[in-house]
């Protein structure tokens, strides 16, 4: 995927394609490496970080690859670098188990501090890390209200119109040249967004899944799934699975 192809590289402009998009009147912008962009207040938005995610597993004797912090980190630097952001905010499952911010490796710790350096930096708190960060910039809260949106992890049924949230990692399938392709999404349906996790070892839940069952209105719902190095914007109907 180019996210993973982009973290083995220098940052810089690729020439992305995204896709605008509006929640509940505010635009937002759906960028192909996995972030959400909202021009009038120059908000990022990020979710499920999950970050120190083989270091989590290795704490339970599952040994996985030690390099989704560092990859995930060089993905979020790119977002960041692409649009300077007055402010960002991660949307829960920011690390993989309660502890891994404070088992942060301190090249991480500086990495973060230099991101957040000049911004506004706020740790929405997951079902993963539900205890908030350590020693890590910015601050941590349950949920976010602001510039007409609400941003929280897990999406809520009783929530109003405007309402940015992660945690169900949302991914869609086409036909593109007689094949299925599955990409994670952005998914909408102008009233909620669900984002796509933005760490590089996770997995995606598909838009027909029991558990997105109630959040859309699947006749406005709209895929903006991510491709190499554009957003491909496509509406419920037109999805298999």
């Amino acid at each position: 995927m180019q996210r993973l192809a982009l973290a083995s590289m220098e940052v810089e402009d690729f020439g992305a394609v995204s896709a605008r998009t509006a929640v509940a009147g505010v635009e937002v912008v759906c960028d192909p490496l996995g972030a959400l962009y909202l021009p009038e207040t120059r908000l990022l938005v990020v979710s499920d970080l999950h970050l120190e995610k083989g270091a989590a597993f290795a704490r339970r004797g599952m040994l996985l690859p030690p390099y989704d912090t560092l990859a995930t980190l060089k993905v979020l630097e790119a977002a960041v670098t692409r649009h300077d952001p007055a402010i960002v905010v991660s949307l829960g499952d920011n690390f993989h188990d309660r502890v891994g911010s404070a088992h942060l490796p301190e090249m991480f710790r500086t990495k973060i501090a230099e991101l957040a350096r000049g911004r506004d930096w706020i740790w929405i708190n997951g079902n993963h890390d539900p205890d908030g960060t350590v020693d890590l910039p910015g601050q941590s809260a349950d949920e976010l209200h602001y510039g007409g949106l609400a941003f929280r992890h897990e999406p809520s049924l009783l929530s109003p119109a405007g309402e940015i949230a992660g945690h169900l990692h949302p991914a869609a399938t086409v036909i593109r040249r007689e094949k299925a392709v599955r990409r994670p999404c952005f998914a909408t349906d102008g009233r909620r967004l669900l984002m796509p996790a933005f760490g590089l070892m996770t997995g995606g839940l598909d838009l027909r899944h029991r558990a997105m069952a109630g959040l859309f209105d699947r006749s406005s719902l709209v895929a903006h799934m991510m491709g190499r190095d554009r957003i491909y914007s496509v509406r419920f109907a037109n999805l298999i699975g």
